[in-house]
C-alpha cells in the first residue's frame, strides 16, 4: 500500500490529486496544511491530517516519516522550503518527491513570451524559484521537477512534456493535467526519475498566457 503525503493539501492541485487517489488506488494519505479545518470531509480508513508549516522541520519530518512519495506545490520563499524538505527527507531516509513550480527556471522560455514571464514575475521571485529547483536537484532525493505554464481550472486533460535542456512550448497548462501526471508518477514510481519537466497544454504556444 503506497503512503503518499500531500504538502499544501489545501491547494487546488492537492485536492484534485487526493481525490484520485482515494477514488482510483489503496493508497494512504498524509495532508499536511497550516489549518487542518480546510480539509473535510476526511477518511479516517485511509488520512491523516497533520498541522503545520512546511518550514517547521520537526513537525515536517514527524511526518515524511514513512512514507514511499512526497508531493510539494508550496507558496513562499520557496528556497528555505526546498532545503527544509531535503533535509527533513533526507533524514528520514525517503527518496521519491515530486517538486511542482513555475516555468523559466533555466531561462527556458523563449521568444516574446519567455521576456514576458521574466518581466512580469520578477527577478526576485525568478531567483527564488531557481534556487529552491537546484536545492531539490542538487540533493541525493530521486526527484521530479514540474515546471508548470499558467495553470487554468479546465477539466480537460491535455499535456506535453518537456526535459531540462530543450525550449518551453506553450503558455497554459490545466491543473487536471498537472494532477493527471503525479498520478502517473505515483503508480509508477520509476517514471521520470530525476528529471525536470516542462508541462502546458499542446497548441497553446503565444506571447501572452490569455
Amino acid at each position: 500500500m503506497t503512503k503518499v503525503l500531500l504538502l499544501g493539501a489545501n491547494g487546488r492541485i492537492a485536492r484534485l490529486v487526493r481525490q484520485r487517489l482515494l477514488s482510483e488506488t489503496d493508497a494512504t494519505l498524509t495532508l499536511y496544511l497550516r489549518n487542518a479545518t480546510r480539509v473535510t470531509p476526511v477518511d479516517d480508513a485511509r488520512e491523516t491530517i497533520v498541522e503545520g508549516d512546511a518550514n517547521d522541520f520537526d513537525t515536517l519530518a514527524q511526518a515524511v516519516q514513512g512514507q514511499d512519495m512526497v508531493v510539494a506545490y508550496l507558496g513562499g520563499e520557496m528556497a528555505p522550503l526546498a532545503e527544509t524538505l531535503v533535509k527533513a527527507m533526507t533524514d528520514e531516509e525517503v527518496q521519491r518527491v515530486i517538486w511542482i513550480t513555475g516555468l523559466g527556471l533555466y531561462h527556458e522560455v523563449p521568444g516574446e513570451f519567455g521576456r514576458w514571464v521574466e518581466e512580469s514575475v520578477g527577478t526576485p521571485v525568478m531567483d527564488d524559484t531557481r534556487d529552491a529547483a537546484a536545492a531539490i536537484e542538487n540533493s541525493a532525493l530521486n526527484y521530479t521537477i514540474l515546471r508548470a505554464a499558467y495553470m487554468t481550472d479546465d477539466a480537460k486533460i491535455d499535456y506535453e512534456l518537456t526535459e531540462k535542456g530543450t525550449p518551453f512550448k506553450g503558455t497554459l497548462i490545466s491543473r487536471a493535467s498537472i494532477a493527471d501526471l503525479i498520478m502517473r508518477i505515483i503508480n509508477q514510481p520509476e517514471l521520470h526519475s530525476f528529471s525536470s519537466l516542462g508541462i502546458d497544454e499542446p497548441g497553446t504556444d503565444g506571447d501572452r498566457p490569455y
